[in-house]
């Protein structure tokens, strides 16, 4: 299977850099136009009769769904990936409701006290998948295959890594309670309350959080070349066209928390 992997996601970043490079010259004729992504898309396979450890939900979060044309093309693309899955949107909103409504109240506080877009989604993912399991992707993040395919029906968890020892969280896939996720938000609610901000997102409510729990666990992972990739359809200047220079990477770290 993975020979079949390798050609189609060959294929999906040709199209994905056509879709791209297209979208600018469209983006300057049509610069208001955007695109909706539903709030809720039901899977649109639904006779796949085994049963999977791994609900079959997809997740995401942006502070919009309101979205230029590669970022609701690169939506498209993973539905197509994943006909037999359920797909759930989370706007910035939709975060504070549903972490208020099902967080316990320490979890909601540390959650409020975050000033970034990219801190609020990463214990967003940890928490709704804590919570309901399933698949969490970046908005930014391709399926290089058949979502069916590269989640085995037996998995309790599936993460990838870019390199060796290191994981990502732009894509995690977990049953609900997963014992990792709940260390994981501990360890991020506890960062959130001692003001840990002095090395940055990464290490606050990022990957270094989960690496950092995930230590020596042996864990089911595939690579991400041959799993999920990022930034083949989109990039920064189109996933914040509408909310320039908000990306992560433009926030200096005094600016991560709210001041008490």
């Amino acid at each position: 299977m993975e020979i079949n992997i390798i050609i189609f996601k060959a294929l999906s970043r040709l199209f994905g850099n056509i879709v791209k490079t297209l979208s600018y010259p469209f983006h300057f004729i049509f610069p208001k136009k955007r695109f909706t992504i539903p709030k809720y898309s039901p899977a649109k396979i639904t006779n796949n009769c085994r049963s999977y450890k791994i609900p079959k939900i997809i997740w995401q979060t942006n502070y919009t769904n309101k979205v230029t044309l590669p970022v609701y093309v690169n939506y498209l693309f993973n539905r197509l990936m994943s006909k037999d899955y359920d797909y759930y949107y989370a706007d910035d909103n939709d975060r504070i409701a549903l972490i208020k409504e099902f967080g316990t109240e320490r979890e909601y506080n540390a959650f409020m006290k975050l000033t970034d877009g990219a801190t609020q989604a990463d214990f967003w993912r940890v928490f709704i998948l804590r919570l309901k399991g399933g698949v969490y992707m970046d908005i930014d993040a391709q399926l290089v295959y058949s979502l069916n395919k590269l989640i085995k029906a037996e998995d309790s968890e599936l993460f990838i890594q870019r390199r060796p020892n290191e994981y990502t969280n732009y894509f995690i896939a977990t049953t609900p309670d997963h014992w990792l996720l709940e260390k994981t938000l501990t360890k991020i609610v506890s960062n959130i309350e001692q003001n840990y901000t002095k090395e940055g997102v990464w290490h606050l409510t990022g990957p270094g959080v989960l690496n950092a729990v995930i230590g020596d666990t042996p864990l089911n992972y595939r690579p991400s070349k041959t799993t999920c990739i990022q930034g083949t359809f989109t990039n920064e200047y189109f996933q914040y066209m509408d909310k320039k220079r908000s990306k992560w990477i433009h926030k200096s770290n005094d600016e991560l928390l709210k001041k008490d």
